[in-house]
């Protein structure tokens, strides 16, 4: 697959480099699903976070996109404090993310998908029509506007997702494994799409992924979570060599 497209991007609502989670910890009835973790998502980069089943990874994304208040800790866009920040807030100050479940309105077209989400941010209808159009194109679906959403395949079901969160191009996107069900060759399509997001949008890109190819294909940092906590963060490289991380989450004895 060949680079995507540029799509002109508008002006997101800060200009913050970096997204910032801080000594975060998330409790529920009295268990840490989160325990005392840190990382930095900058503007330039694919940040990876991988780990097991239940190692913390979407409780860490819904505390960054205000779905899930910390018990402690910050999360900061730049340099401010998003506490009390509601979702829409979060997107209003250009963090957006992808579900895994997708949230598509599939009784409407492709293109209303899209458009709704940017008059929800507050475009007017043309201009979000134009968006709209621009920014299918770029993930890949032009020829598929007028489809109801739900009648696409399960895979431009995962482009149709990206292309919500990126009509109003976002500071940081946060992309729950979008791979998912996708064939190699599909992959391969995400992962150049995946890749173009931060020269394209000047956006940084958190991928949340069980397909280890793709992960480290695109990646620039990878963060390992396992058991709410820490265990790793390196380059693809130093993280497929590292023996904690071969050991705790690929099963490997060191």
């Amino acid at each position: 697959m060949t680079e995507p497209s540029a799509v002109p991007a508008d002006p997101t609502n800060t200009d913050a480099a970096e997204l910032t989670v801080d000594d975060l910890t998330v409790r529920f009835e009295g268990l840490a699903a989160i325990s005392g973790v840190s990382l930095t998502v900058e503007r330039h980069e694919v940040f990876g976070l991988i780990g097991p089943n239940g190692a913390g990874k979407t409780t860490l994304v819904n505390c960054l996109t205000g779905f899930q208040a910390p018990t402690g800790g910050r999360v900061l866009v730049g340099r401010e404090s998003t506490v009390g920040w509601s979702p829409m807030q979060f997107r209003e100050m250009g963090v957006a993310r992808t579900f895994q479940a997708g949230r598509l309105f599939k009784d409407m077209s492709v293109l209303e998908n899209v458009e709704v989400t940017a008059v929800g941010l507050g475009l007017g209808r043309r201009r979000a029509v134009e968006r709209g159009r621009a920014i299918l194109d770029w993930v890949g679906l032009a020829g598929k506007t007028s489809l109801r959403a739900g009648a696409l395949a399960y895979t431009d079901q995962r482009r149709l997702a990206i292309a919500r969160a990126m009509v109003l191009p976002p500071a940081f996107v946060l992309l729950d494994e979008p791979a998912a069900g996708m064939s190699d060759a599909e992959c391969e399509g995400l992962m150049v799409l995946v890749s173009s997001i931060p020269r394209t949008f000047v956006c940084g890109v958190l991928l949340i992924e069980h397909n280890m190819r793709v992960v480290m294909g695109v990646s620039h940092r990878v963060h390992v979570l396992d058991g709410g906590k820490t265990l790793a963060e390196g380059t693809p490289a130093e993280i497929q060599r590292d023996q904690a991380v071969l050991a705790a989450y690929l099963g490997v004895e060191g």
